[in-house]
């Protein structure tokens, strides 16, 4: 007759080894995690750690994040500005827990998050270099500074037409639409939305789609605006996708990205033109017009301003001649002691026109002299009066 015990008793026994061998023992383990379920309000996550071999599952533990150490997740959003999510591979502390009732599971303790941010890095430098690689004539890098085909496009004298890519009924639309619609100056512009998801894992796909219906479009935009606000500042990680920047670094169409971090730059902030928040950007696009503005009075002020004194010099100029004139008049000649001689009432200026016995009349400034010419004589060369 074999001895039997009730399961409670295997369980007690399971129980006892596991807490012999792993009692007070902590481990450093890599994972990758799924099926996470936070519950903020009594601060817990349930989660999968899974272990993978050549695309083939090796490895699945329950695990928990309790009150205790829920801080541990926030503090990996907060520094490595990336949501906590299925798919993200993680070292953490853990210690073995086994329950009578549910079974094993993994109590985690600590994540080494800068393991995490050492694979961000990594992978966003490999984005980086590959996009420098396969784009040389479009993408460059000078001076730590990047030189993209997008973000050397001149930009519009004057801002009319906007096209915002940005998510529905979100704090970014809502700014960016207030700044530029209800501006302090007046001005009128035209936005054209083109709203999709801005945060999460195929962000990257739909706000690239809202680009390419952006470049089908017949409308003629001056600029578009990419804004994103109110929602997670952790999840900026399409903002690093491979795609999306390629295609933001050769638009034909100056790009402005609000996408609301004050820290970090994404690689798509780097291909376009970086504003830190959508309201900055819409500020800016206020404030070019301001200055087209400006430019039109400066060039109206000068205009006339140019006109004005044209009509001065040549006003100067009339009264220099009425001067001259005035020098030259008849009676100015007579009051200067010179004296004027007619023949018949007409003036003589050729000498040759007096012959002898010829009835002349002499004006001098006060009185007129008639006489006769009886003899006519050169007058030797002397110097002049």
């Amino acid at each position: 007759m074999f001895e039997k015990l009730k399961l409670s008793e295997l369980v007690e026994q399971i129980q006892e080894t596991i807490i012999d061998r792993f009692e007070g023992e902590e481990y450093w383990v890599s994972a990758q995690i799924t099926n996470v379920k936070k519950y903020e309000s009594n601060r817990r996550c349930y989660l999968t750690l899974e272990d993978y071999e050549n695309r083939e599952k090796t490895a699945e533990m329950r695990a928990v994040f309790w009150s205790n150490s829920y801080g541990e997740i926030e503090k990996f959003e907060n520094t490595t500005k990336q949501i906590f999510k299925n798919g993200i591979e993680i070292i953490c502390k853990v210690k073995i827990r086994f329950h009578k009732v549910y079974g094993f599971n993994l109590d985690v303790l600590q994540i080494d998050i800068a393991h995490t941010i050492g694979s961000l890095e990594l992978l966003r430098q490999q984005t980086i270099e590959r996009l420098l690689k396969e784009n040389p004539k479009t993408i460059q890098l000078y001076d730590g500074v990047f030189k993209t085909f997008n973000n050397r496009l001149p930009l519009p004298l004057l801002i009319k037409s906007i096209a915002l890519i940005t998510a529905p009924n979100s704090d970014g639309q809502r700014d960016f639409l207030q700044e530029t619609l209800k501006n302090k100056y007046g001005y009128s512009f035209e936005v054209k939305e083109f709203l999709t998801t801005i945060q999460g894992d195929n962000a990257h796909k739909l706000i690239l789609e809202q680009l390419k219906l952006i470049e089908m479009s017949k409308i003629q935009f001056d600029v578009i605006a990419i804004v994103r606000g109110g929602g997670s500042q952790t999840d900026f990680k399409p903002f690093d996708d491979y795609d999306l920047c390629q295609y933001v670094a050769n638009f034909p169409i100056p790009i402005f990205t609000g996408i609301g971090h004050d820290r970090n730059q994404s690689i798509v902030d780097l291909m376009a033109r970086e504003q830190k928040t959508p309201t900055k950007v819409a500020s800016l696009f206020v404030e070019c017009n301001f200055e087209f503005e400006n430019k039109l009075i400066e060039l109206k002020t000068n205009f006339f301003d140019a006109i004005a004194q044209q009509i001065q010099n040549a006003k100067d100029d009339l009264n220099h001649a009425k001067r001259i004139v005035k020098l030259a008049s008849p009676d100015a000649i007579l009051n200067r002691g010179f004296a004027i001689i007619t023949i018949n009432n007409k003036i003589v200026t050729n000498p040759n026109d007096i012959k002898e016995n010829t009835e002349i009349q002499t004006i001098l400034r006060n009185e007129t002299i008639f006489s006769t010419v009886t003899k006519k004589t050169k007058n030797e060369e002397r110097t002049e009066l």
